[in-house]
């Protein structure tokens, strides 16, 4: 008796993965660290200078962490309600924090209580900053008001109320100590100018805007809302340059890197891009557990930090370049360890010793094996096979359909099985590489089947599904079959032209040459 042969599967050739600068430097990070806070994480600001510290916003408090501590260092918590937006003065000496009651509370690094308190926002103030000037903040709320603010006399300088809706974000001119910039669920971007009375810039940007970020020359800046993150040139009156849609949901929080050559932005879709901001194109992607709020990378880019809706703070440090050496510097055997007895031939006196290999088969091969066609076909369409190997049931019922007994196997099931089937064969159909078998799989399930449309409202959907992907199918073919049609009459139009152009070269070139022989 012949032994039995193993089902052959197919084999597709995957695109490999492209490798580049980017993955390399990105990926150079180590596992993360979590870190669990008291509530969802609205702000990450790095401290500008060393040993680059870290402030944390969540819920009524607000946790500075060193670089490399799991362990909060100090905690500032004088807030009745939840505090928002934490931010560092350029010279890291001074913390400024909006609240839900609506005041502004300004803190120095080595001390507990607050310096100043201001107040005069009617809500809760999601939005907080220092002016380039170190001695000014702004400020926006969900009274619809931008307010400009003295440290040294805790007094308002100036209040502006153009937007119309919540006021969620903004950012100062690091060239203009007297520009700042917000953004507001109105959809719309201001720029304000300290020494005027009203805004001296409005972009529209078409979703409420969650964030906003100005390049360290001032000359662009960068929004994000909705789905969307915009880049506009503000030298130019509020150009739009380009508009990124990477994301699958709203985005909520966006970072440069210390260069300023990529742009990091993070979503509710769990993941944070990386742009190059010469291409704008991704370079680069991670994906976390939850929605991200919150973004945040060291001023040397050697600490990534994300916040999330969870509460659960994710930090991931670069590994250390004397570790990378090291790793790469590990000893490897001889590669006469590897080519030891290679090209050795027997003699003529050696007794060669075959080994045995042992063969183990699959469950669907032991079963076709002991001819039980229909539960090898029920092995194959198993989770783990049918969604992410499909290639394997396929080439099993290929092998029933080449043995004859594909018909005996789809026949006799239940509700459950003949949607499970459908299921299958509508999604997989339009495949190129599956198209032949299943076509079979189809026609086959529609003659055994066809007693029982209308019995069941679960197959009787299934079977139009089936029709659908089908009917979509010969149309993109009778398309493509088009497109074809009109690209040979190009190609005949082309070589007809060529060959015409030809002729004629020849013939001038025979003409030239005769006229010359003659005047000789």
């Amino acid at each position: 008796m012949a032994t039995y042969k193993p089902v052959v599967v197919q084999a597709i050739p995957k695109l490999g993965e492209r490798i580049t600068q980017d993955t390399v430097y990105w990926r150079g990070y180590k596992t993360p660290v979590q870190i669990k806070e008291f509530g969802a994480v609205n702000k990450i600001d790095f401290s500008p200078v060393p040993p680059y510290n870290y402030a944390v916003t969540a819920s009524s408090r607000i946790h500075i962490y060193g670089r490399y501590s799991q362990e909060p260092i100090k905690t500032f918590s004088r807030f009745k309600d939840a505090a928002y937006c934490a931010t560092y003065r350029d010279d890291g000496n001074l913390l400024v924090a909006g609240s839900e009651e609506g005041s502004i509370r300004l803190f120095d690094i080595s001390g507990r209580a607050p310096l100043r308190q201001f107040d005069g926002h009617t809500k809760a103030v999601h939005v907080v900053g220092f002016l380039s000037d170190k001695y000014r903040i702004f400020s926006g709320g969900d009274d619809y008001s931008s307010s400009l603010w003295d440290i040294p006399s805790a007094t308002e300088i100036v209040s502006y109320s153009e937007h119309t809706d919540y006021v969620r974000c903004g950012c100062a001119s690091k060239v203009n100590a007297d520009v700042f910039i917000t953004g507001s669920y109105d959809h719309t971007v201001k720029l304000f100018d300290a020494r005027t009375k009203s805004s001296v810039m409005t972009i529209e940007h078409g979703q409420p805007v969650e964030s906003v970020l100005l390049f360290p020359s001032g000359g662009l800046l960068v929004s994000a809302g909705g789905r969307y993150v915009k880049v506009w040139d503000v030298l130019k009156g509020g150009q739009l340059l380009v508009s990124l849609k990477n994301h699958h949901k709203t985005v909520t929080c966006l970072c440069l890197n210390s260069s300023g050559q990529r742009l990091l932005s993070g979503s509710l879709d769990r993941h944070v891009k990386i742009y190059s901001t010469t291409s704008y194109k991704v370079v680069h992607s991670f994906n976390y557990a939850t929605s991200i709020l919150s973004l945040a990378l060291s001023p040397e880019d050697e600490t990534i930090v994300v916040g999330m809706t969870n509460g659960v703070l994710n930090v991931k440090h670069r590994k250390p370049e004397e570790m990378k050496e090291k790793s790469q510097k590990k000893r490897q055997p001889a590669y006469r360890t590897y080519m030891k007895g290679r090209t050795y031939m027997p003699k003529q006196e050696d007794f060669c010793v075959s080994k045995p290999v042992k063969r183990v088969l699959r469950k669907y091969d032991k079963l076709l094996k002991s001819f039980q066609s229909s539960k090898a076909l029920d092995a194959v369409l198993e989770p783990p096979i049918r969604l992410y190997t499909p290639e394997v049931t396929v080439a099993v019922m290929q092998e029933l359909h080449r043995r004859g007994t594909l018909r005996s196997a789809l026949a006799g099931r239940d509700e459950k099985q003949i949607n499970l089937l459908l299921t299958f064969v509508a999604r997989r159909v339009i495949e190129p590489r599956f198209t032949p078998v299943l076509v079979t799989v189809a026609d086959m399930l529609t003659d055994i089947y066809q007693p029982v449309v209308g019995q069941s409202a679960i197959v009787d959907r299934q079977f139009l599904r089936l029709q659908e992907a089908i009917g979509k199918e010969i149309d993109y073919q009778e398309e493509l079959l088009e497109v074809l049609g009109m690209m040979d009459t190009l190609f005949a139009t082309f070589t007809k032209k060529n060959a015409s152009y030809l002729e004629e070269n020849r013939s001038n070139g025979l003409t030239e040459t005769v006229e010359t022989n003659m005047n000789n």
